[in-house]
């Protein structure tokens, strides 16, 4: 009965980690996760906003520029943020995510008051998360152990 020899597991230029895709599949989902991202909060922006009426030029319009400027933030923390303190690289993505929920509850034409109180309790929750992924996967020094 023959079996496989084992694989030699690729390795990322870190050490201590192991990368399962190539560096260029990693450079083609820095990009693309953004954009889809983008393209799914824009059309749920849109369709709040639009509050079940009929799609319209500036409907549309308000959706595409809603899922640009989502997928540039979104591009722009996933370069910058990893290069932070953990807790600066926590408090911008739990910012980031707070305010993207605050706004689609916004744009369901309810109360400004429901629409922060739901944002606040988003980004809390994603920065005791993130703070917590953060501090358990990096040495005293900040490193990253992962």
């Amino acid at each position: 009965m023959a079996h496989a020899a084992p694989r030699p597991r690729t390795v990322s230029r870190r050490p201590g980690t192991i990368r399962v895709f190539s560096d260029r599949t990693h450079s083609v989902a820095k990009l693309a996760v953004p954009v889809v991202l983008g393209l799914v909060y824009g059309y749920w922006a849109a369709a709040n906003a639009r509050y079940g009426g009929p799609i319209t030029g500036w409907n549309l319009l308000f959706g595409f520029l809603t899922a640009l400027v989502f997928a540039v933030l979104c591009a722009a923390l996933l370069n910058i943020a990893p290069k932070l303190r953990r807790e600066v690289h926590a408090v911008l993505w739990a910012a980031f995510s707070g305010i993207a929920i605050g706004f689609l509850v916004n744009q369901s034409h309810t109360s400004v008051l429901r629409s922060t109180v739901l944002g606040l309790a988003t980004a809390a929750a994603v920065f005791a998360f993130l703070f917590y992924r953060y501090y358990t996967h990096e040495d005293a020094k900040g490193h990253r152990i992962e």
